[in-house]
C-alpha cells in the first residue's frame, strides 16, 4: 500500500500519499469505525468473536476507502467484499454490515453475481439470516425512485418478502422492522406500514427511524395531527435538520403556519447558514400574516444571496398586500432586473399595477406576457400554465369591460387544454352575464351544458343564470339534480343562492337552516351568517341582519364582505354612521379596488355631508365597474347636492339605462320610480334655470 497513488487530494497535489498521513487517517477510521461497530453490537445479540468482526469490519472499511479513492479498483473492492462477508460472519447481529455489502457489490458491478451467490445460499440454507439481509438490501437498492414514480415492482415485491423473512427469524430486528415499513409505504399499505414501523417502536420506544416513518404514514393518510405527534416526540429529543423541518411541514399541511414558524426558526438555528430553511421560514411568516417579520427575513435572504430575485419578489408581494405601492415597484424592479424573463415576476407586476388602478398598463402587460409564452405545442406542466394565463387575460378583459375580448380569450383556453372546456364555458357564460346579454348568455348555457353534460360547475353556472332570468322554479329543479344525499352541504348552500337570485327569500331561509346543520367549521357558519343577514336585509328585517351580521363578524372581524354590507346597511338607512364609515373603510382597506366597497364608501360620505369624498370614491367605483345602476343612481345625488345638476341628470339617465338592461332578479321598481322622479325633478330646476329670472315689463 506504500506505493498507491490515489485520487484526490493526493493525485491533484501529484505526489504519493505518504506512509505517517495514510497511517493518521486509518488510525481515525479505527475511531469511527469502533463506536459504529460498538453500537450495533448493542442493538443485537452479542458477537460470535467480538475481535474477529471488528478486524474485518475494520479492514473491509479501509479497503472499500482505498477502493473510492483509487477510482473503484476491482483488487480493493473485491477484497472489502470479503473482509464484510467475514465480518457479518463473524457477527451476524451487526445488520448495518448488510447495507455496507450491498453498497460494495452495487459498487463494483456485480449485482447479478451477487444477487445468484445470496440466493444459492438461501437455498441450501432457508435460515440464513445473513444472506437475506444481504439479497433484502440489493433489492431495496434495485427498486427505483419512489419521487418520480419509477418504481420496479418485481425488486419491491422481492424486496418486501426477504424482509418478512427476515423479521420472522428475527423479531427483534428493529432496522429491518423500519426497512419493512417503509417499503410497505412505497407499495401504498399504509396498514402494513403502520404495523412494521408500531413493531420497530415495541423494541425501542425512542427509534427516530420508527416514528419519523409512522409519522410519514399518517401523513399520507391526512392525519397530519399524529404525524406532529410523532415527529415531535424525535424534535424534542433529539432535534435533527430533518425531523425539524417534516414537523413543520406536517404543521403547514394542517395550516398552522404559526407553528410551522416555531418549528422553522429552530431548524435556522442549527444550521443559520441553510438558505432553504430560512426561505421556507419567510414563506410561513407570510403565511401566518407576520407580514414584518417576513420582509425582514426575505431582506436577509437577499443580503446573504443579492442574486436571489425570488426573494424580492416576495418582498414586493408583501409591500403591495400593505398597499404600499411605492416599495412593492422597488422590490419588484430589483426582481425583474435579476430575472427579467421570470414569468411570476411578470405576471406579479401586472397585479400591482391593477392594484395600482392602471388597469389599462395592466391589460397591455399581460397581453404581452400571453403573447410572448406562446408555443405550437406544450407539455402537461405547461398546459396549466398556459391555461393560467389566458384565464388571467380574459379576467382581465372583463373588468374592463371589454368583453368581446374577454370571450375570445377565454375560448382559447380549450385550444391549450380541452381538459378545461367546462370551466372556459363557464367562464364564457358568466361573461356573458356581466355584459348584460342574457339571452345570449342562456343559449351559451344550454349548448355548453349538453356537451359537457356531466360539469357540475358549469351544471350551477347555469341555474343561477336561470334565476337571474326569471325561472327560479326552474334553476332550483336544475341544482336539487346535482344533490348527492341529503347531507350534501354543497348543492344545499347552491339551492339558497338560487334561492336569492329568485327573490324566494323563505325557500332561502330553510336551505340556509339546512346548510347551518350540516356546517363543521367556523369559517362554514360564518359563510351561512352572512347570507341569512343579506336575506333579512333584503326583507328589511333590520334587526335581525344585524345580529346574522355580527355572528359571523365574531368569528372573523376582518370579513371584508361582513363589514361592507353591515356598514352600507347603516349608512343606506342614515343610523350610526361614523360606525358605518369606520367598518366600510375597513373592508376598502383590505380591498382597495371592491367596486362595491368603493361605492358604500362614497355612499357613507354622502350621508354625512362629505361630498368631495363621497364623488371622489364614487367615480373610483365606476372606474371598476361603470355599469352598476346603483352607483350612478348614488352618484347622481352627490353631483345634483353639490350643485352639479347637469351632471347629475346624466348620472341618473345612466342608472335608469342600466335598471333596463338588468336582469328581472336585479331588478326594483321601487328604485327606477324614485330615480324617475329625482330625475324628472331635476330637468324642471334645469329649465327654470334656463330661463333666469323672470321679469315684469
Amino acid at each position: 500500500m506504500a506505493g498507491l497513488l490515489v485520487s484526490g487530494l493526493g493525485e491533484r497535489k501529484g505526489y504519493l500519499m505518504n506512509p505517517i498521513a495514510r497511517r493518521a487517517i486509518f488510525l481515525c477510521l479505527l475511531a469511527c469505525l469502533a463506536a459504529g461497530f460498538a453500537s450495533a453490537q448493542d442493538a443485537g445479540a452479542p458477537p460470535v468473536d467480538r475481535a474477529d468482526g471488528y478486524f474485518n469490519f475494520s479492514m473491509g472499511h479501509l479497503y472499500a476507502e482505498l477502493a473510492g479513492l483509487a477510482g473503484n479498483r476491482s483488487e480493493y473492492l473485491s477484497k472489502a467484499i470479503e473482509y464484510y462477508k467475514a465480518a457479518i460472519k463473524a457477527d451476524p447481529s451487526a445488520t448495518f454490515l448488510s447495507e455496507e455489502l450491498a453498497s460494495l457489490y452495487i459498487q463494483s458491478g456485480r449485482v447479478r453475481d451477487a444477487v445468484n451467490e445470496m440466493e444459492e445460499r438461501i437455498k441450501k440454507d432457508p435460515k440464513d439470516i445473513d444472506a437475506r439481509r444481504v439479497l433484502a438490501r440489493l433489492y431495496s437498492r434495485l427498486i427505483g425512485d419512489p419521487q418520480t414514480n419509477k418504481i420496479n415492482e418485481e425488486m419491491l415485491k422481492r424486496a418486501t418478502e426477504q424482509y418478512q423473512k427476515i423479521v420472522e427469524l428475527d423479531p427483534k430486528d428493529i432496522d429491518a422492522w423500519v426497512l419493512l415499513g417503509r417499503l410497505y409505504r412505497v407499495s401504498q399499505d399504509s396498514l402494513a406500514s403502520e404495523k412494521a414501523f408500531k413493531k420497530a417502536l415495541e423494541i425501542d420506544p425512542a427509534s427516530e427511524e420508527a416514528l419519523t416513518g409512522l409519522a410519514m404514514v399518517y401523513s399520507g393518510l391526512g392525519d397530519n395531527q399524529r404525524a406532529i405527534e410523532m415527529l415531535k416526540q424525535v424534535a424534542d429529543r433529539s432535534p435533527n435538520m430533518r425531523t425539524l423541518t417534516s414537523l413543520a411541514g406536517a404543521y403547514e399541511e394542517l395550516r398552522d403556519y404559526p407553528n410551522a414558524v416555531d418549528v422553522l426558526r429552530r431548524a435556522s438555528e442549527l444550521d443559520p447558514s441553510n438558505l432553504d430553511v430560512k426561505r421556507q421560514l419567510a414563506q410561513d411568516l407570510l403565511f401566518a400574516d407576520k407580514l414584518d417579520e417576513a420582509v425582514k427575513t426575505y431582506t436577509e435572504l437577499t443580503q446573504d444571496d443579492p442574486k436571489d430575485a425570488q426573494s424580492f419578489l416576495r418582498i414586493s408581494q408583501i409591500y403591495r398586500q400593505k398597499r404600499d405601492y411605492a416599495k412593492a415597484r422597488e422590490a419588484l424592479n430589483q426582481a425583474k432586473q435579476l430575472a427579467p424573463d421570470d414569468i411570476e415576476i411578470r405576471y406579479s407586476e401586472v397585479t400591482l399595477l391593477d392594484e395600482e388602478g392602471r388597469h389599462s398598463e395592466a391589460v397591455a402587460l399581460m397581453k404581452g406576457l400571453v403573447d410572448s409564452t406562446e408555443k405550437k405545442s406544450y407539455t402537461r406542466e405547461e398546459r396549466a400554465g398556459r391555461v393560467a394565463l389566458l384565464e388571467r387575460l380574459a379576467v382581465l378583459y372583463r373588468a374592463g369591460e371589454q368583453y368581446k375580448e374577454a370571450i375570445e380569450t377565454f375560448q382559447l383556453m380549450p385550444v391549450a387544454d380541452p381538459e378545461v372546456g367546462a370551466r372556459a364555458a363557464a367562464q364564457v357564460v358568466d361573461t356573458l352575464r356581466q355584459a348584460k346579454e342574457y339571452a345570449r348568455a342562456v343559449e351559451e348555457a344550454d349548448s355548453a351544458c349538453k356537451k359537457y353534460p356531466n360539469d357540475r360547475v358549469l351544471a350551477l353556472t347555469r341555474a343561477s343564470l336561470l334565476a337571474d332570468v326569471g325561472k327560479g322554479a326552474q334553476a332550483a329543479a336544475e341544482v336539487k339534480k346535482l344533490f348527492q344525499g341529503e347531507k350534501d352541504r354543497d348543492s344545499w348552500l347552491a339551492l339558497a343562492q338560487v334561492y336569492e337570485r329568485s327573490k324566494n327569500y323563505a325557500e332561502m331561509g330553510k336551505s340556509l337552516d339546512v346548510v347551518e346543520q350540516l356546517s363543521t367549521t367556523d369559517e362554514e357558519k360564518a359563510t351561512v351568517y352572512f347570507m341569512r343577514g343579506a336575506m333579512h336585509e333584503r326583507t328589511k328585517d333590520y334587526p335581525a341582519a344585524e345580529t346574522d351580521f355580527r355572528k359571523a363578524l365574531a368569528i372573523d372581524a376582518d370579513n371584508a364582505a361582513v363589514l361592507n354590507y353591515l356598514g352600507y346597511m347603516l349608512a343606506d338607512r342614515g343610523v350610526r354612521l361614523e360606525e358605518a364609515l369606520k367598518l366600510i373603510k375597513k373592508a376598502v382597506e383590505a380591498e382597495p379596488t371592491n367596486s362595491a366597497y368603493l361605492d358604500s364608501l362614497g355612499w357613507a360620505c354622502y350621508r354625512l355631508d362629505k361630498l368631495e369624498e363621497a364623488e371622489t370614491y364614487l367615480r373610483q367605483s365606476l372606474e371598476r365597474g361603470a355599469r352598476d345602476a346603483t352607483v350612478q343612481d348614488h352618484l347622481g345625488d352627490v353631483l345634483a347636492k353639490r350643485g352639479k345638476l347637469k351632471e347629475a341628470v346624466a348620472a341618473w339617465q345612466v342608472s335608469l339605462k342600466e335598471w333596463d338592461a338588468s336582469s328581472p332578479s336585479e331588478k326594483d321598481p321601487a328604485e327606477v320610480a324614485k330615480i324617475n322622479k329625482k330625475l324628472e325633478g331635476a330637468k324642471v330646476r334645469l329649465a327654470q334655470e334656463s330661463k333666469g329670472p323672470s321679469t315684469r315689463p
